[in-house]
């Protein structure tokens, strides 16, 4: 038994063999079992991968989780079901978010999703993992199969921006100072005195390892990293003035033209 937090409210305990403080190596003696993490704004628990399947939920603020190159950024009303073994990264942006995550043993599987998958937060999804956390269980109700409770994980659709960053050093150098600062007015040829590579071959290096021309890959890091934000319910017109754009209708239009929706339209049901 270990307890994560402090105080009556931030106290949580898990049925648990071993546990590191981000959660990568948990071992469950029940079936299903709740940790609670109070996350910092821009606390990042890095790259790794889960034994049991995972289903992470932002139960306050905002939570981003990248496999690979996909990000689904979660608002309290998604959480995202992540299969045993996917390697992954979980991360908060301008503010502090509690992540509470549910772990189930692989062979107590509920649904059989090989690629994360987005799911509504409903009340009772919610509710249920909150009595999931409470230390009173008893040994039935902590080891019951999860089958029983399959039918709470509710598939939602969610338009992803994917953004896959370069290998080449060069140009994963610009990528990564971009990310840090997605409104930078560099060119690609002042990027590439930063890095020693000229700007055309940054441009071929960008086009031959991403898929995409340098400018089209930095509208979507920027719509990208405009996500958390936007799903705090921060105005697009401040968010766009942060990511590079110079007028909301720039950035709306950037937008509509790379997920076929509005950023309001975007987190509305969500919210």
């Amino acid at each position: 038994m270990i307890t994560l937090g402090s105080g009556p409210a931030a106290a949580q305990r898990v049925r648990c063999q071993l546990m590191s403080p981000d959660g990568q190596d948990a071992e469950l003696g029940a079936a299903m079992s709740v940790v609670t993490f109070p996350m910092a704004a821009g606390k990042r628990f890095d790259w790794h991968t889960h034994t049991s399947h995972q289903l992470a939920w932002a139960a306050s603020g905002v939570l981003t989780v990248r496999a690979e190159e996909t990000a689904w950024v979660l608002p309290p009303t998604r959480a995202l079901w992540i299969p045993a073994g996917v390697r992954h990264e979980t991360l908060t942006a301008g503010q502090a978010t509690t992540m509470r995550s549910l772990y189930v043993r692989p062979r107590d599987t509920l649904p059989d999703w090989a690629e994360p998958t987005p799911v509504m937060a409903r009340p009772l999804l919610t509710d249920l993992i909150g009595y999931l956390e409470r230390t009173a269980l008893t040994e039935a109700a902590s080891t019951a199969s999860p089958r029983a409770r399959a039918d709470l994980l509710e598939p939602v659709p969610m338009t992803t921006i994917e953004v896959r960053f370069p290998d080449d050093d060069r140009a994963r150098a610009v990528a990564e100072g971009l990310q840090k600062d997605p409104a930078s007015p560099l060119t690609l040829s002042q990027w590439g005195h930063e890095v020693g590579a000229s700007g055309r071959t940054l441009a071929r290096v960008f086009l031959a390892e991403t898929g995409l021309p340098f400018g089209r890959w930095r509208t979507l890091l920027r719509l990208q990293c405009a996500l958390p934000a936007l799903a705090a319910g921060e105005p697009a017109g401040n968010v766009s003035r942060r990511v590079g754009y110079e007028t909301p209708s720039a950035f709306t239009a950037a937008f509509r033209r790379e997920t076929g929706i509005t950023p309001a339209s975007y987190f509305r049901e969500a919210r």
